[in-house]
């Protein structure tokens, strides 16, 4: 079986190509990434072919569809701040784009998986959050999640392509990047810990949210590939858990060590979730098998990561890291 991953430099698609090469059923596994926001580096020792190029090329998209088997869809414009400073350009790759890939799709007959969010039930206040209430996104960003979604299930509607949507909680783990205005918030807490510098939270800190380790995520993917597993509804990939900021850090306080650290607190951003839980029935009906990672243990593993990285060797401390709570 042969498999593209979009945005497979970056944080999850890299850990999905090694996923799947590690599984003798999958032959030739092709990344394409414009490494926006991935690495080359990410793959090194992965039997992956990177591709560099943009899901907007049809004809790149053509080329590297032609003998996939099924593509699972990760390429995207992340981050609610992003796309509030520049809406138009979420919607053109998280919207367009996965129109894109969908028609190289249909052209080719290949299965589908792709990677909505969340934060399509912007400000529904249910929990957990079920597939079946209705989406109110907050964000521009949540809004082309939501149109990335609903095109993948048109498309499976309409011309009977075989597609997954999943939505996506809280994905964290190896290889997610720190260091910038954008960080998600286990990394960037991470690293301000592990430099000794304070961490930033903005709001209260009670907000929650589910969270997944990322080798959970994409032994998922993996599964949904060699199965060929479909649903003719979005679904959630997360299990129901419920962990406050305020609660994270103590949780990464433990695993990192040493002094606990001193946190500063900003006003919360527009935009963002206020509480955040997956109902996970459907998820465990197409994948009765999975299993999910405990959260001390992934952030373990995550914290183990992080400490073999040059940078994290000798570094003192410095300025406050600023994380988001996408």
């Amino acid at each position: 079986m042969n498999v593209v991953v979009t945005g497979g430099a970056g944080f999850i698609g890299a850990n999905l190509c090694r996923e799947l090469s590690a599984r003798p059923s999958i032959g030739r596994i092709i990344a394409l990434d414009d490494l926006s926001t991935g690495r080359a580096a990410n793959l090194e020792g992965v039997d992956a072919e990177l591709v560099e190029g943009t899901i907007l090329d049809p004809d790149l998209l053509d080329d590297v569809v032609s003998s996939a088997d099924a593509v699972v869809h990760l390429a995207a414009r992340p981050s609610v701040p992003r796309s509030l400073a520049d809406p138009f350009a979420s919607h053109e790759t998280n919207a367009t784009g996965t129109v894109r890939v969908l028609e190289a799709c249909r052209r080719r007959g290949s299965h589908m998986v792709a990677a909505s969010s969340s934060s399509v039930y912007g400000a529904v206040p249910t929990l957990p959050k079920h597939e079946d209430l209705p989406t109110r996104p907050l964000s521009p960003y949540a809004a082309s999640k939501l149109a990335t979604e609903a095109y993948v299930l048109g498309h499976g509607a309409s011309f009977g392509l075989p597609v997954l949507a999943l939505r996506f909680f809280n994905v964290y783990g190896p290889l997610q990047p720190a260091g910038h205005a954008y960080a998600a918030v286990v990394p960037a807490f991470i690293d301000a810990m592990l430099r000794g510098a304070p961490v930033t939270v903005f709001g209260d800190g009670l907000q929650t949210r589910d969270f997944t380790y990322v080798g959970t995520i994409v032994r998922v993917l993996a599964d949904a590939v060699l199965r060929e597993v479909t649903c003719p509804g979005p679904v959630n990939l997360a299990f129901g858990t419920r962990v406050s900021i305020r609660e994270l850090i103590q949780h990464l306080a433990a695993v990192v060590g040493g002094q606990p650290p001193s946190v500063q607190h900003r006003a919360a951003r527009p935009g963002d979730v206020r509480d955040s839980q997956a109902a996970d029935h459907v998820l465990r009906g197409l994948f009765p098998d999975v299993t999910p990672v405990p959260l001390d243990e992934g952030l373990a593993e995550t914290v183990r990561w992080f400490r073999g990285l040059p940078e994290y060797a000798a570094q003192s401390a410095g300025e406050p890291a600023v994380a988001g709570v996408l």
